[in-house]
């Protein structure tokens, strides 16, 4: 019988399996003859570390939390626009809130309370985004090291630089949202004709910058926007999170989900009470040229005055009841929404909590 050297083998007989068949070589072409890397799914774990950052997290985390709480609250933020832009004479929707939206389901239906949802979505999810991301930009400015915390009136600053720059980048969307709203309602001046079709969103974009300045069309009233939302933005934030930490369980880094929706209401409603009057401005001068409303306000001074004059000084406060009905579950749902997907995408590699 003839003997058989130890490295040789049959042809028949199975292959010796690699010690190290978990791993692929590159090729030598490459100028890495024989080198060997582990498996693994590296493209997606570069992927998972990119969405990760803490300014990109934000980002998708204030989107979806800005698409989930504006529709939750729909048919209240409705109600507060129809109740914002009526002046003396118009009494189509004076009345309580519960037989507004009963009059508003009777004469619209469902499609009444989503009126102008869909373009405020897609103006809030940009908007929120920004927002959230750009609040993490600036903090860099003040943090004493990455992650560390905030006083109260940095994240005041921090927020309201925020604000400003989102509403900046999303403001057309907002002023057609609100015209939007309010042409289906029945505000006397505003009749439609049997049958009319009425335009959507880039209809009414298209409309205002050809027929009402141009691009400043669009822009119309930012001015109060701004005013209004800045102190907003960062009220929201430097209360948020000092009434997180009253809901932070001893001993613990983060509040229940329960917590988080109580400190997101109570932020709510604290800065939308002190800034409300220049919510109701920003309306008045986004329908200042909308033909059948009325209102000719040569500027910010004259809309005060002409508005307390006329309307008293609950007339910087119209619409507030529906507004404050609306933003507890608005800024419970948003906070809520914001931690919970920033958690998901930011994962173990979360340091701080915003």
């Amino acid at each position: 019988m003839t003997s058989r050297a130890p490295s040789e083998r049959s042809e028949d007989s199975p292959a010796p399996i690699p010690k190290m068949a978990a791993f692929k070589s590159l090729p030598a072409e490459h100028g890495n003859p024989g080198t060997l890397t582990p498996p693994g799914d590296s493209g997606l774990e570069r992927f998972k570390e990119i969405v990760a950052q803490p300014v990109l997290a934000s980002f998708i985390a204030g989107g979806v939390a800005g698409a989930v709480s504006r529709t939750v609250v729909s048919p209240l933020e409705r109600l507060k626009i129809l109740f914002q832009v009526q002046s003396v004479g118009r009494n189509e929707y004076k009345m309580s809130v519960h037989k507004a939206l009963a009059k508003m389901w009777r004469e619209e239906g469902l499609r009444g309370f989503m009126a102008g949802n869909g373009t405020n979505c897609i103006r809030i999810v940009p908007y929120s985004a920004v927002q959230f991301s750009a609040y993490n930009v600036y903090k860099r400015f003040f943090e004493d090291s990455p992650g560390s915390g905030l006083s109260p009136y940095q994240r005041l600053i921090c927020g309201g630089l925020a604000g400003i720059t989102s509403v900046t980048f999303t403001y057309p969307l907002d002023i057609v949202r609100t015209r939007l709203s309010i042409q289906s309602a029945s505000f006397h001046g505003l009749t439609k004709k049997a049958g009319e079709k009425l335009p959507g969103m880039w209809g009414t974009l298209t409309a205002m910058y050809r027929n009402e300045g141009g691009f400043f069309a669009l822009y119309r009233g930012i001015i109060p926007t701004v005013a209004g939302v800045a102190p907003y933005v960062g009220l929201n934030f430097m209360v948020y999170e000092t009434m997180r930490t009253y809901f932070t369980p001893e001993g613990q880094k983060d509040p229940s989900a329960f917590g988080k929706l109580a400190a997101g209401a109570v932020s709510g409603a604290v800065a939308q009470t002190c800034t409300y009057p220049f919510d109701v401005l920003r309306r008045r001068f986004q329908i200042n040229t909308m033909s059948g409303m009325g209102y000719q306000y040569k500027g910010i001074i004259d809309a005060v005055r002409v508005i307390v004059r006329t309307e008293g000084i609950r007339g910087l406060y119209k619409g507030i009841v529906p507004n404050l009905l609306k933003v507890a579950p608005s800024m419970a749902s948003s906070w809520l929404s914001f931690e919970l997907t920033r958690d998901f995408v930011m994962g173990k590699r979360r340091t701080g909590h915003l």
